[in-house]
């Protein structure tokens, strides 16, 4: 293995409704985690709420307010805050506000990187329908709650 180095605006950006930039991915880390730089638009209504069988699913804001359900509580999360949301715990994230929201988004184990390729290549291929996003959730331990 070899050190994995981005400078800012480098790594592989993923475009659609929020643009992302992976950072690291399981090829770079022996899949041991997945790294992407988020950028959600104002109004971003974020996926449905849901669980994660074995991923951990960690959130540390950057810029912005985050808005972050877990379980049947909803929190905001403003610059400097970080979630881990383990296995089996129902969550969702969305942008209400104004502004746009920088969040760096974590995951162990890696994999979240091909789900984000997916999802950018049906965005480019047609429009993202409900159907599709579940489609493509599916594959990647995304159970709706």
């Amino acid at each position: 293995m070899e050190a994995t180095v981005h400078l800012p605006g480098e790594g592989e950006l993923i475009g659609g409704p929020s643009a992302v930039t992976i950072k690291a991915t399981g090829e770079e880390t022996n899949d041991s985690f997945y790294l992407g730089e988020a950028v959600v638009a104002p109004g971003f209504p974020g996926p449905p709420p849901h669980f994660h069988e074995r991923l951990h699913d960690m959130f540390y804001v950057l810029d912005g307010t985050l808005t972050m359900r877990l379980g049947d509580q909803t929190i905001e999360l403003s610059a400097g805050s970080f979630v881990c949301v383990p296995p089996g715990v129902v969550h969702a994230f969305s942008n209400p506000g104004e502004g746009p929201v920088r969040f760096l988004n974590f995951n162990t184990p890696s994999g979240w990187e091909n789900y984000m390729r997916d999802l950018s290549a049906a965005a480019q291929s047609g429009s993202l329908t409900p159907e599709t996003i579940g489609r493509i959730a599916s594959r990647y331990d995304f159970q709706a709650a």
